[in-house]
């Protein structure tokens, strides 16, 4: 069983599996560029490091969370620079990345002897904290095997989707439906209170009925009913992930036209939420619930 897991990214997610890793007994390194994260990290009793290539040294494991595809192709360049890539190395990328690059990394990994493997998850900072997370993963079986010990550390629910990248996709395809659940059933909502219909007797139907889903479910009767909008999850992620799937569709040649309208709608222009807002107050907007706000 690896023992040793690093973890780089230590924002709501990368925070919560360095904890829930080290309940489960791993001994676990961690880097992030934040101050007040790499505090947190040592008073939980995680071992601080001073880069990236500090953490991939130090562990036979290294869980990234990133925001973007570039940081973890970065990080990983930094490592074989470094000359941190001794001993053989699995890294599981937690990241909400990019096929193509995952498949590059696989590749370039691969030929020295370490695995990499693209495990973006769902759950948000609640599953990452509980160890309940969905991982959704793509890789070799071989580096699958090896890294199930800490899989299961993180998650309740381990996909492996097939090969290289295919982790990448299922993320995508998913964040998209999230990102049009959004807004149909904010809209749907908007409609029966506007027809005398209060809107959490409508989530009463709907969540016992066919119209039911992740958002109306658990998405809006806790974050935007209760009027607390702290998913944990940025506008500004969700518009990445909403770019990234449009992108992969056209590079697959695979049309879109209702998707196209989502990423419209979700814009700062059209919605009025910043970037750094939670994604959850795009419901109240789209439901007409109160008016747009940039505060």
């Amino acid at each position: 069983m690896t023992q040793s897991v690093g973890v780089i990214g230590l924002g709501a997610m990368g925070m919560g599996m360095a904890r829930s890793l080290l309940a489960n007994g791993f001994s676990v390194a961690a880097f992030d560029l934040a101050p007040q994260a790499m505090a947190r990290a040592k008073e939980a009793g995680i071992a601080a490091q001073e880069t990236p290539a500090g953490v991939i040294e130090a562990s036979d494991a290294i869980v990234l969370s990133l925001p973007l595809a570039s940081h973890v192709e970065a990080t990983i360049e930094v490592g074989l620079a470094a000359g941190a890539f001794k001993s053989p190395k699995i890294i599981i990328d937690t990241s909400t990345s990019e096929a193509a690059v995952s498949r590059r990394l696989a590749a370039k990994l691969s030929e020295i002897g370490h695995g990499f493997l693209d495990a973006p998850v769902s759950g948000g900072p609640q599953g990452a904290a509980s160890g309940s997370l969905s991982v959704m993963l793509g890789g070799d079986a071989q580096w699958v095997a090896q890294a199930n010990p800490v899989l299961d550390a993180l998650a309740s629910k381990v996909i492996h989707v097939g090969p290289s990248g295919a982790g990448n996709i299922a993320k995508l395809v998913n964040n998209m439906l999230v990102a049009c659940h959004m807004l149909t059933t904010a809209e749907g909502l908007r409609l029966a209170e506007a027809s005398g219909l209060p809107a959490e007797d409508a989530l009463s139907v709907i969540n016992s009925a066919t119209g039911r889903s992740a958002l109306s479910e658990i998405h809006f009767p806790n974050w935007v009913l209760t009027g607390s909008f702290d998913s944990g999850f940025s506008a500004g992620l969700m518009r990445k992930d909403v770019r990234l799937a449009l992108e992969l569709a056209r590079d697959s040649d695979c049309s879109m036209p209702v998707s196209e309208l989502v990423a419209k709608l979700w814009s700062e222009e059209s919605s009025g939420i910043a970037d750094d807002q939670d994604f959850m107050l795009l419901g109240r907007v789209a439901a007409g619930t109160e008016e747009k706000t940039n505060g």
